[in-house]
């Protein structure tokens, strides 16, 4: 569904591959003001009367919106990403090289690829090129390294556009009847080195066919009957395997190649002392029959166990903790999202829309959420202006008697170790974030003293995404995390798992840790779109592997308990 969001990452991408190409400032400029100009506009795209007659937005760009609307597609970007040295898009992976920098050197020293880079780092000829030292060169000795060390790992958020494109090619095949994600994209693994498919289907011959034709691929690994491996070509080399499997074997193949390995040890240990031998096909006594289910929780029942939800099955002493299994928290636990975004700082829906939204998943509350005026790049809320949002919720919480709407923030903590709001504007709002989203780079003393002001104000309620990490990307900021825990307990805060696939934050030893020293958790999406609310599953899931207690999470609370436990009415 196209949203200002989308445009704008278009536009953004755009600028960047222009200058990636070293293409004329003017024209790269054009887009960027053009991002800034939608981003800066209060409403969504379906309360703008005529995008195209907005100031800012010329002729390039607007037919890059006219191609969005009528295709779903750029013309230009999608010529842009043919144009574009694929060596270099990886590059944009190292910290500190924007698409300038990348061009330039480019230009200069004929800098095509990561190794290449590498190479002339070795070499000292980085450091020669004019506004790159010897320094800047060796950070990028040492930031290359850290990206080899994640070489054939993808990170979870690339492995749900890889799973979403191949789903959307299952889907048109009628010979199949039903599919699923296995292996551990779907034990909800932060990363992974390729992606599993099985698929039901009577002819495999056609399937199989069909996929060849549609994939993108570099390589043909295997093609047979029962299974097909190919390297896919989405943006990097993706190696995939499609099982192809008969209706009733379909529960036993989904759990075989979930996996994990050391799960799937144990369960074959189980069944040993039972007489019994698991394979992908059933589960085959001594006298050679094999009995085949028709659903996993069936299967894992035939072994006196409940269902093991695929995110727990990771060494093998989920099959020990089975009885803590029903006190796991649900996605139909959730309640309320409690972090979201709106079109009055750098989300792409309005405040109604997104109420809309959380009611149509039956949520009794929600918090809305705006960056405060520090975080200027995400149009951040002067208190001005956030004033007249709070007003703006409040005639709109009116209109509804089955959903709560509350006014929140999420505000800066800033690099000098103050919040970005003042408290007796922190009095007016029901729920108050927050956040460290600059200066990354400062010693573990100034960030821990930057989380201390924040758990001491008595207004703040939530700290979001604690380490600031983004998976695969960068590691975040230098946290204490067992002292943060501690500060939480004291001063009655409540920490956050971000759900968005980039965060995952906090991580799951960390989530562990949390629990057990009592602090309680919200499990949100950070959505700065409608579609973005649908990430809760992801971190429900993700939850789950640290045994998160549906007690332990806030989301889970009734309206009323909500109130009273963050009011204290």
């Amino acid at each position: 569904m196209l949203n200002k969001k989308t445009i704008i990452r278009t536009f953004e991408k755009i600028a960047l591959y222009m200058e990636l190409l070293g293409e004329n400032h003017f024209k790269v400029s054009a887009f960027r003001t053009a991002a800034n100009v939608l981003e800066l506009d209060p409403r969504s795209l379906s309360e703008m009367d005529d995008i195209l007659k907005l100031k800012g937005i010329g002729k390039g760009t607007g037919a890059v919106i006219t191609d969005l609307i009528e295709k779903g597609e750029s013309n230009l970007l999608n010529e842009l990403e043919e144009t574009v040295p694929k060596g270099l898009v990886p590059l944009l992976k190292i910290p500190g090289l924007g698409g300038k920098r990348i061009a330039k050197l480019h230009d200069a020293i004929g800098i095509d690829s990561v190794e290449s880079l590498r190479l002339a780092c070795v070499e000292g000829r980085v450091s020669k090129v004019p506004g790159f030292g010897k320094k800047t060169e060796e950070n990028y000795l040492t930031e290359i390294d850290i990206l080899g060390t994640r070489a054939g790992k993808f990170p979870i958020w690339q492995m749900e556009k890889v799973v979403s494109f191949v789903e959307e090619e299952l889907q048109a095949i009628p010979e199949i009847k039903r599919f699923s994600v296995a292996g551990s994209y779907r034990r909800t693994e932060e990363e992974s080195s390729d992606v599993d498919f099985i698929i039901v289907t009577e002819e495999p011959s056609i399937v199989r066919e069909k996929l060849l034709a549609s994939l993108p691929m570099v390589a043909t690994i295997a093609a047979g009957d029962s299974k097909l491996s190919v390297t896919l070509d989405l943006e990097e080399a993706i190696d995939a395997d499609f099982r192809f499997v008969k209706e009733e074997q379909f529960a036993s193949a989904i759990h075989h190649f979930t996996g994990s390995k050391d799960h799937n040890v144990r369960m074959r240990q189980l069944a040993k002392s039972k007489g019994l031998k698991i394979s992908e096909y059933g589960v085959e006594d001594q006298d050679g029959i094999v009995t085949t289910f028709e659903s996993e929780e069936q299967f894992f029942n035939y072994f006196n166990l409940p269902f093991i939800p695929p995110a727990v099955r990771r060494n093998g002493t989920e099959l020990d903790r089975a009885e803590e299994l029903a006190g796991l928290v649900k996605l139909e636990d959730i309640r309320s999202d409690l972090h979201m975004h709106s079109t009055w700082s750098d989300g792409a829906h309005s405040v109604r829309e997104m109420v809309e939204a959380a009611r149509t998943k039956g949520y009794s509350h929600i918090v809305i959420t705006d960056h405060s005026h520090y975080l200027k790049v995400a149009n951040g809320l002067t208190p001005e202006r956030l004033r007249e949002q709070i007003e703006e919720i409040r005639l709109l919480n009116k209109e509804y008697d089955d959903i709560e709407i509350f006014c929140g923030t999420e505000m800066d903590i800033l690099p000098n170790a103050t919040l970005d709001f003042d408290d007796d504007l922190l009095s007016e709002l029901d729920f108050v974030i927050a956040s460290i989203h600059s200066s990354f780079s400062q010693s573990q003393e100034e960030i821990m003293d930057r989380l201390h002001t924040a758990m001491k104000n008595p207004h703040v309620n939530m700290i979001a995404h604690p380490t600031g990490r983004i998976i695969g990307q960068r590691e975040g900021y230098n946290v204490d995390v067992p002292q943060l825990i501690r500060w939480a307990k004291e001063y009655g805060k409540i920490l956050e798992l971000n759900g968005s696939p980039y965060r995952l934050d906090l991580a799951t030893e960390h989530l562990i840790m949390a629990q057990e020293a009592g602090v309680h958790i919200a499990i949100n999406t950070d959505a700065h779109a409608i579609e973005q609310l649908d990430v809760m599953e992801i971190g429900v899931k993700y939850s789950q592997k640290a045994w998160l207690k549906k007690e332990t999470v806030v989301n889970t609370w009734p309206l009323d308990k909500f109130i009273r436990e963050i009011t204290g009415k």
